[in-house]
């Protein structure tokens, strides 16, 4: 995929149809702190009231495909933020997560300057969100042992980090 043809920009109303493509597939949904959207409604009100404090619409010549987040840390946590995505399963293995993710990265430093690491918490098992991490950049630190619930399971979770000094790679 041409770096060029993909862009990260706000949701927009007009993203509705596109976002609940991919929001209403519980391949996307199954890994991620997302409901499975059922309804226009439902991916209207995400759009609109949606609590998470930064986040992007992943998109290929402007049609949302995905989504990337940062959740900020607060009080003694604020110089950390968690980083979180999603992509539609068509555009799965084209390396576009991982162009997206290196896009946000910037973004999220300049937008919240008080962070200085962000921080992403993998299901174990998901190799294919490990592989994004590591092109993006991010440094596995260690692995979690049954960690937290996750729809309904207690999950082992791989902790990565990226550092506002850290390089970030170039694309081959």
């Amino acid at each position: 995929m041409e770096s060029s043809r993909i862009t990260l920009r706000p949701y927009r109303s007009s993203d509705v149809d596109d976002l609940l493509l991919w929001g209403g597939d519980d391949r996307v949904t199954k890994s991620i702190h997302f409901t499975t959207l059922t309804s226009q409604e439902d991916a209207l009100t995400f759009i609109e009231k949606s609590t998470i404090p930064w986040r992007r619409s992943i998109c290929i010549d402007d049609r949302s495909i995905g989504i990337v987040v940062a959740r900020p840390g607060s009080g003694d946590d604020r110089c950390r933020a968690e980083i979180g995505y999603a992509l539609a399963a068509e555009y799965w293995g084209q390396g576009i997560t991982p162009k997206a993710v290196k896009m946000a990265i910037p973004l999220i430093f300049n937008d919240f300057p008080e962070i200085v690491r962000l921080q992403a918490l993998s299901d174990a098992n998901n190799k294919a969100s490990h592989r994004v991490l590591e092109k993006a950049g991010f440094v596995k630190e260690g692995m979690f042992r049954k960690y937290f619930y996750f729809k309904g399971e207690i999950k082992d979770v791989v902790l990565y980090s990226l550092l506002s000094t850290d390089p970030i790679p170039s694309d081959p």
